[in-house]
């Protein structure tokens, strides 16, 4: 499993640890990442994502995920995440039809 935020797409930075003497050793920089429960209205099922802070953050401001999977454009998402959008919308689609 890839160190990539499903939401936001950010992933590892690489950098340098510098010493006092100035000496530079290379270093990573992590993504704050969580395995959450996110609620999917039109699914009515949680779906675990694997996610940063900041795209949990994201979610919740926009509404939650359905709202904001259908508000993004596609080429800013990840295979997962449209892979979970296209189901969110044949649900709205079945929800629509009955």
């Amino acid at each position: 499993m890839s160190r990539r935020c499903v939401v936001t797409g950010k992933g590892v930075l690489t950098g340098n640890n510098v010493s006092h003497a100035n000496n530079r050793t290379r270093r990573r920089f992590l993504p704050n990442l969580q395995e959450t429960a996110v609620l999917s209205d039109a699914l009515n099922q949680s779906v675990r994502l694997r996610v940063s802070t900041n795209g949990l953050k994201t979610i919740e401001h926009n509404g939650g995920i359905d709202s904001y999977l259908l508000s993004v454009n596609d080429s800013k998402l990840t295979s997962e995440a449209l892979r979970l959008k296209r189901r969110i919308q044949r649900a709205l689609e079945k929800q629509v039809a009955a």
